[in-house]
């Protein structure tokens, strides 16, 4: 526990003025971030005596270790680079809202060339157009179906669409009218693009105009006797009403308005939202929240606001956002809000009438929604609680370890050797924190000499980061162990990249201490879209630093020689307050260093199932991984040997040619003749086959008959 007092800036440093500051820890890491009118008042209020604090503040200022901020110029700016650090370093004192579902919106995919209709769930994505979220995706398909005898708008997959257009037959929605077929040419492309506005417009709320435009249309078909298309327009309006009367009329129907409600207690706080669109509730979502700091109602609707509109333009603000109390900038906050809509914003508490009426109901939905979040906790918080409990006492800890890895070596036969560290914290698994490693100082089947090589790697990085910031009193030794890591070793920059940095070369005020360098050190594994290890962050930046903060407890899968190899690996670097254990497969056993015998958990445990759950996680990391890159070993070809064949021309050679097996036994005469092949690309693909072991026959295991490779297998 710091002093406060040990880190307190000196009189006179901090400027009286707009700004953001932030806490960080022992460890570097950003634990807190808040804005201010003035830094000067708003810090000194955290200075104060700690018993005057509190509990949650004083918390937060006896785990910092050092303070510093950012001067900007107005109260929007601070407002913006709040939001923005805290989406960035993911403070462990900030409110942060838990989505307690992942609602489902209406989304039209305006980015494509021919629009399509579709449930999405995640993050928004640029040139989509979104409508909701809703409660349930049956609901959103049930108002699609109606509203596609009006708007027939493309609803199929990519791969589907391709078909129809490679086949000239749509499908079955094309043939009920149901879908205006773009994919064989029944409408252009302007004109589907047209029906998709269309569609988007009507699900905003202009309905009225579009309900009697066609109501004048049916009229003069029906004048003219075209009795068929009256009745088809008759059928139109029937289906548009009753895709309306699925969002019961709350407000007038000019009103678009976004009602947030706060329901809280001590501990917790839950936020409900209604989107009212045209005068209906058109979409609802609801977050909870752990109240990590000392903030009120008016702060949980600022932090509300900020994740709700932080990453959102336009129409996606509404005119109106009716809430519970007003922030504290109140005005600062309307002037973000507008700025990110492109028009004036409306924040304000109803007073009466229906809205005050509705923001009621929104308020009796988040009252709801907490109680039932509470019910749902409470058995699961008592069980982590008791489990970490359990661990310790089971291990002779000295305390519960709130933080656990998990190690855990995969491979087939001996190839594509690779581990897994998993992480979990709280008992409950931190995912952005996994890693994976390949395993490079041998090759073969030991379990026992991968996981030695994987601790050590592992805990390397850790020391570095301590030599860094200065944590480690060896720091000589460190620095050499560190630097004879071979593979994981360091690329010094020392650029001060990050926010920090940008902030102080542009002429931003920082306080002590100064921004540190930080080498980037080579990464561990390069496959894309996958979990590297890689080096930690700088410190000046405050992000989370991969390998800087060590466990508590190293759980290891596998029994004696895997915990003994462990053990060695910690005690070589001179690391003697991580606890190690093993637990084994076969019985479920918890395996200590130098013990003998083995400590037997009950089987009803909570510690023994938090232990197995732990070590499936890790397996599953690491067998997917595995899997992975055995996958990719097996998809590879003689081909891809050959310089300057890019895969178009690797196609058209198997297409030529039917199989890598007869394209071996062509001449080079006979590779030229392929559209787009020189002679020296065909030299290259004879002398890179040449060279490439012919592959085994195949063999039908039923009758033992050596089967002819008369395919089109593409490998060899």
């Amino acid at each position: 526990m710091a002093d406060p007092s040990s880190y307190r800036p000196k009189p006179g440093q901090i400027p009286d003025s707009p700004g953001v500051y932030k806490f960080r820890d022992d460890h570097r890491r950003v634990i807190y971030v808040g804005k201010a009118k003035s830094l000067r008042q708003r810090l000194a209020n955290y200075f104060q005596d700690l018993a005057s604090l509190h509990p949650r503040t004083r918390s937060m200022v006896t785990t910092a270790a050092s303070v510093e901020w950012t001067v900007v110029s107005t109260e929007v700016e601070a407002l913006q680079l709040e939001y923005s650090w805290i989406k960035e370093f993911d403070p462990r004192f900030n409110v942060k809202y838990r989505d307690d579902k992942s609602y489902p919106s209406l989304a039209v995919t305006l980015n494509e060339k021919y629009p399509r209709v579709q449930v999405m769930r995640g993050a928004k994505k640029k040139g989509v157009r979104y409508f909701g979220p809703y409660g349930h995706a049956w609901a959103i398909r049930e108002t699609v179906d109606l509203m596609l005898r009006v708007f027939p708008v493309r609803t199929c997959s990519a791969g589907v669409f391709k078909n129809a257009e490679r086949t000239g037959r749509p499908c079955l929605l094309g043939y009920i009218g149901k879908c205006s077929a773009p994919c064989v040419g029944r409408v252009t492309a302007e004109e589907h693009r047209e029906l998709a506005e269309e569609f988007c417009d009507f699900m905003a709320g202009r309905t009225g105009t579009y309900i009697r435009r066609l109501e004048r249309q049916m009229t003069a078909a029906a004048e003219e006797m075209e009795y068929e298309r009256a009745a088809r327009l008759r059928d139109d309006i029937g289906a548009l009403r009753r895709a309306m009367e699925k969002n019961a009329v709350v407000l007038a129907d000019a009103t678009d308005a976004d009602l947030i409600a706060v329901a809280e207690d001590e501990l917790e706080a839950a936020v409900q939202i209604f989107h009212v669109r045209g005068g209906r509730v058109r979409g609802q979502r609801g977050w909870v929240t752990d109240k990590v700091e000392a903030v009120d109602t008016a702060g949980l609707v600022e932090h509300a606001l900020q994740q709700l509109y932080g990453e959102e333009s336009g129409d996606s603000v509404p005119k109106e956002v009716l809430v519970p109390a007003l922030p504290e900038e109140t005005d600062a906050v309307t002037q973000w809000l507008s700025e990110r809509r492109g028009a004036q914003v409306s924040l304000r508490i109803p007073q009466r009438g229906d809205k005050k009426d509705l923001m009621e109901t929104v308020g009796r939905n988040a009252q709801q929604a907490l109680v039932l979040h509470k019910t749902k906790r409470a058995s699961d918080l008592t069980t982590r609680s008791r489990a970490l409990e359990e661990i310790a006492e089971a291990l002779a800890l000295d305390s519960a370890p709130l933080r656990i890895e998990c190690f855990d070596i995969s491979h087939l036969q001996g190839d594509d050797v690779v581990a897994s560290m998993v992480v979990f914290e709280d008992g409950l698994a931190r995912k952005s924190e996994y890693r994976r490693f390949q395993i490079k100082t041998f090759e073969g089947q030991d379990d026992v000499r991968s996981m030695h090589e994987v601790i050590s790697r592992r805990f390397k990085r850790y020391l570095v980061e301590k030599t860094r910031t200065g944590e480690w009193a060896e720091e000589e030794s460190a620095a050499a162990g560190a630097e004879s890591l071979g593979n994981g070793s360091g690329n010094g920059n020392g650029n001060g990249n990050g926010p920090g940095g940008a902030l102080a070369a542009s002429g931003t005020a920082l306080s002590a201490p100064a921004a540190y360098g930080s080498p980037d050190a080579a990464r561990e594994t390069h496959e894309p879209h996958e979990t590297h290890e890689v080096p930690a962050r700088s410190d000046d930046d405050g992000r989370p630093r991969r390998f800087a903060y060590p466990p508590q407890l190293v759980v290891v899968d596998g029994g004696q020689p895997q915990v003994a190899a462990a053990k060695r690996a910690l005690d070589e670097l001179g690391i003697d307050d991580v606890a190690v254990c093993g637990l084994a497969k076969r019985l479920e056993e918890v395996w200590l260093p130098g013990d003998d015998d083995p400590v037997v958990l009950p089987r009803s445990s909570e510690g023994l199932y938090l232990l197995q759950r732990v070590r499936d996680e890790a397996h599953r990391f690491a067998i997917t991984y595995q899997r992975t890159k055995r996958a990719k070993r097996v998809r590879t070809s003689p081909l891809d040997e050959v310089p300057g064949l890019g895969e178009s021309r690797k196609q058209a050679l198997i297409k030529h040619f039917g199989s890598v097996k007869r394209l071996r036994q062509a001449t080079i005469d006979q590779i030229c003749e392929v559209p787009g092949l020189g002679r020296k690309t065909a030299e290259s693909v004879v002398v890179a086959l040449a060279k490439a072991a012919p592959a085994a026959p195949a063999v039908n295991t039923a009758t033992g008959e050596i089967m002819e490779d008369d395919g089109g297998s593409t490998h060899d």
